[in-house]
């Protein structure tokens, strides 16, 4: 995959390719809101991290993912982690998924320029045509934050996957196309502008 091991920079965040160098940084991201314990969401325990990052070494190396470390530069700790997901290079289309912030990050630019400098590495760099954003039914914080990125809910996956507690969720699929990028990267960019 092409700029597989680039950095992804904005004013804000640094997206780097996930390694064990991030470790310690995101095991005190995932404990910043004790983020292992949401029901809603499948982050890895600080216990897991070290195979959470093996994991994510290894899609990367097969070409399938594409993880990061999202950095916020005005401190320089690790925020959380997120990652470009089955890439499906025949058919020019993506997943962003396994997106996770500390509690500290939650609610600000942080999330909103990473997912700019992702939406603009899918389409502008890796020429996808589709970019798709999946989370549980019951996520409102995140469907809400998934629709203020630009994307059109599409539809529920029911019964989609089994979370860490028993429980079966239904998957909402957002999306957003070729298209419509123009109009969403403009109004994410009007989002993240200083104000006066």
């Amino acid at each position: 995959m092409e700029r597989a091991t680039a950095e992804l920079t904005g004013g804000r965040v640094r997206l780097e390719p996930l390694d064990h160098r991030h470790h310690d940084g995101l095991c005190a991201a995932v404990a910043d809101g004790r983020l292992s314990e949401l029901a809603v969401t499948l982050v890895p325990h600080p216990d897991e991290v070290r195979g959470f990052i093996d994991d994510a070494v290894a899609a990367r190396a097969a070409g399938t993912q594409l993880a990061y470390a999202t950095v916020d530069l005005a401190t320089g700790r690790i925020a959380g982690s997120t990652r470009l997901m089955a890439i499906n290079t025949a058919h020019r289309r993506l997943e962003i998924g396994w997106t996770f912030l500390g509690r500290t990050w939650q609610r600000t630019a942080v999330n909103t320029e990473a997912k700019l400098l992702m939406l603009t590495h899918a389409f502008e760099e890796l020429g996808m045509n589709r970019v798709e954003l999946l989370t549980d039914a019951r996520n409102a914080a995140s469907r809400a934050a998934i629709t203020r990125l630009g994307a059109v809910e599409e539809g529920v996956m029911r019964q989609h996957m089994v979370m860490r507690d028993g429980h079966v969720r239904d998957t909402v699929v957002h999306a957003l196309t070729r298209p419509g990028w123009p109009d969403a990267k403009r109004a994410l960019q009007a989002r993240l502008a200083p104000r006066p």
